[in-house]
């Protein structure tokens, strides 16, 4: 493979949010003081990455802060015309262009009723970022290619600031400290693996499992194999799965399953001997010896690393499993056919 755009980004990730944690720790702690005791829940508008990235921010902010979070439906402000009532909402954009118009309508009526705003993005000049009280810069620079990488994990360590902060929690914040280090790690190690991901050349479908915070991996990582590769690629937890598309499964059925160490792990590991019974075609993302040793392609996370960070770094592998199998196809990382860097809808 030789080195594309996109595998320039992907490599850039633990600089990224080293900048991010240099320039907008401070930043984040006075808008968290801003906030605090404005509101007792959060909804959040966005689409694409950035709404995986909301579905972390569900988990996060529900498991530290015990905020309720819950998804916009922007549809209801621009083609209804019919917004819902926000009183005790904080309305939150995330969105790497600030550019779409139906999230922008979230903020705007966030505001045009009286409720703070809050944003997470790339450009901070954006018309999202007009529209709010308070932005979060990911200062993730350019990003070129037209799937979303550094964006979606430098957004995911900024939530991860923002709970920390509201949360005043020093150890949480200095666990995420250490996600520099833990992103590095996990590239070094994937890269040799890629070699053999030529195996799924011709892989038409498959599908991605993950639970508890790597719910929202799941999604990021399907997404990642859809636009890049060309592949049906469907997400799904855990328990979602057993309540009927296992049915799908027979010999040779690819299945990536996201399982780190933590709460959901136990629950992760009996899907997964249930999937060796019945033959599947296991990928997989874990720091565990034992299941790391039973699947057709594994792809080691660093050991130690706290579940609730481990998104950030999990979704590493499938980027790259993404990025060598569309490489292995003669398409183009940098510019999938049929969609665009900047997408606006209404």
């Amino acid at each position: 493979m030789t080195s594309t755009i996109l595998e320039q980004e992907i490599r850039e990730q633990p600089l990224v949010i080293e900048r991010l944690l240099e320039t907008e720790n401070d930043h984040v702690a006075q808008i968290c003081e801003d906030l605090r005791g404005r509101f007792n829940y959060i909804l959040i508008a966005a689409r694409g990455t950035s709404d995986n990235a909301a579905r972390y921010a569900q988990y996060l902010l529900g498991s530290f802060n015990k905020l309720p979070v819950a998804l916009a439906t922007p549809s209801l402000f621009t083609t209804y015309g019919t917004p819902p009532d926000l009183q005790g909402a904080l309305v939150m954009g995330i969105s790497q262009s600030g550019r779409s118009p139906d999230i922008i309508s979230v903020v705007e009526e966030g505001r045009r009723q009286g409720r703070p705003a809050l944003v997470i993005t790339n450009d901070p000049n954006s018309p999202l970022a007009d529209a709010a009280n308070h932005v979060i810069d990911l200062v993730a620079g350019p990003e070129r290619a037209v799937a979303a990488t550094k964006t979606y994990t430098s957004s995911l360590a900024a939530l991860a600031l923002v709970s920390a902060h509201l949360a005043k929690n020093s150890e949480i914040h200095a666990q995420i400290l250490r996600l520099p280090g833990f992103i590095r790690q996990v590239i070094d190690t994937t890269f040799p693996a890629l070699q053999r991901v030529e195996r799924y050349r011709y892989m038409g479908h498959c599908v991605v499992i993950g639970r508890g915070f790597n719910y929202a991996t799941a999604f990021e990582i399907s997404l990642k194999i859809k636009e890049l590769t060309q592949t049906i690629a469907e997400p799904y937890s855990s328990a979602d799965f057993l309540h009927g598309p296992i049915a799908m499964i027979k010999k040779g059925f690819p299945v990536l399953v996201i399982a780190p160490s933590g709460s959901v792990l136990d629950d992760m590991r009996e899907l997964y001997e249930r999937l060796l019974d019945l033959k599947a075609e296991l990928l997989l993302i874990s720091d565990q010896d034992a299941l790391l040793d039973k699947a057709n392609l594994p792809l080691r996370l660093p050991a130690g690393m706290p579940e609730w960070l481990s998104p950030v770094v999990a979704v590493v592998p499938g980027q790259l499993f993404s990025f060598a199998l569309a490489s292995s196809r003669g398409l183009s990382p940098d510019k999938p056919e049929g969609i665009h860097k900047v997408t606006e809808t209404w």
